[in-house]
């Protein structure tokens, strides 16, 4: 159905009415002075008249170019039927970390050699597909922390948002946990408190935010967020170096105790991916989360119409500017006024 955002604009329609009420007309003034080319300007007055015996279309034109630019002020909008929204599900805030650690290239995907964030978008990028009834917000974080999406059920956005994050979106040479999980905490806060949860990735140790982890694990537990901690990186991986190759920990930095203590703090778990095959087990623990009720909801989609009637007054006012335009001046089919004055002054 069609309905208007600001119907009160109507209340102009019969503006134009009152200003020519209002305002009075010029006066007619006769003419003092004998013009002796008189019959020549009577018979252009002549083609004149002739012209004004449409005046009446014109000014019904001119009326509806009025009523379509008040009814396009009014903001037209088509209106759905409602649709009724998933009432099962949970609230979900995927918190990933971005910083230049994750650029390390100790994993696989498909057998080939990948960094650590390449493989959290093959597996998360699944894990959101799977997710259906369930909101899903995005957030990215390493020196700071930042919302890509907030809670949504378009889950092909956040997927697609996940795809697009790069390292070095975020200021890389810090790693802000406690920030990403206090701006995760935020978004779930209007949520109910039986559906809200956190699954934070990463692999690094906090070095920077204006909160510690332990703080915002606090404020999780708090406000009833369940917190899924995941580490990620490999236990060994070779390096080359001038006494030839050694085995080092690429993961040496990953602070477990911390994750596993905001973890268990909430409820939650820490989990440990050293590879893809062990981050997919552990997002497909995470898929068996059992949806909640909650209160159902509604929406009705919209489709602003306003460009419509817009569109046609301008058109409409194009064909009145065309129809009112003195053709035989523009195309020189017929004299002009002085020259026409001047013949009739010689004659």
């Amino acid at each position: 159905m069609i309905e208007f955002v600001w119907p009160w604009v109507f209340l102009a329609v019969p503006l134009p009415l009152i200003l020519r009420l209002l305002i009075p007309r010029a006066g007619i003034r006769d003419a003092a002075l004998f013009v002796p080319f008189f019959q020549t300007l009577t018979r252009l007055d002549a083609r004149a008249s002739q012209r004004s015996s449409r005046s009446w279309l014109l000014a019904l034109l001119a009326i509806v170019c009025w009523l379509l630019l008040v009814a396009a002020a009014a903001r037209p909008q088509w209106v759905g039927e409602p649709v009724q929204l998933p009432a099962n599900g949970r609230d979900l805030m995927l918190i990933v970390d971005v910083s230049g650690s994750m650029e390390a290239q100790d994993m696989q995907v498909a057998g080939q050699s990948a960094n650590r964030l390449q493989v959290v978008k093959s597996v998360i990028g699944d894990f959101v597909k799977r997710r259906t009834g369930d909101r899903l917000g995005l957030i990215l974080f390493a020196a700071r922390a930042y919302t890509q999406a907030p809670l949504t059920f378009d889950r092909a956005t956040v997927e697609k948002l996940l795809y697009e994050a790069e390292i070095g979106i975020i200021e890389e040479n810090a790693t802000a946990i406690g920030d990403g999980i206090g701006l995760g905490v935020k978004h779930l806060q209007k949520r109910p408190r039986t559906s809200r949860v956190i699954i934070m990735l990463t692999d690094g140790v906090n070095n920077a935010g204006s909160i510690t982890p332990q703080q915002a694990g606090d404020l999780a537990r708090d406000e009833g967020v369940k917190i899924y901690t995941i580490g990620i990186g490999a236990d060994a991986a070779s390096s080359n170096s001038l006494f030839g190759p050694r085995t080092i920990n690429p993961s040496a930095d990953l602070d477990e105790a911390t994750l596993t203590s905001i973890a268990e703090n909430t409820g939650g778990k820490f989990f440990r991916a050293r590879d893809q095959r062990e981050l997919e087990r552990i997002y497909g623990i995470l898929d068996q989360l059992e949806p909640v009720e909650q209160e159902a909801e509604t929406f009705r989609p919209t489709l602003s119409l306003f460009y419509l009637p817009l569109g046609a007054a301008i058109a409409l006012s194009l064909l009145i500017a065309f129809w009112r335009m003195p053709w035989y001046a523009v195309l020189g089919r017929e004299k002009s006024l002085s020259d026409a004055a001047v013949e009739g002054a010689q004659t």
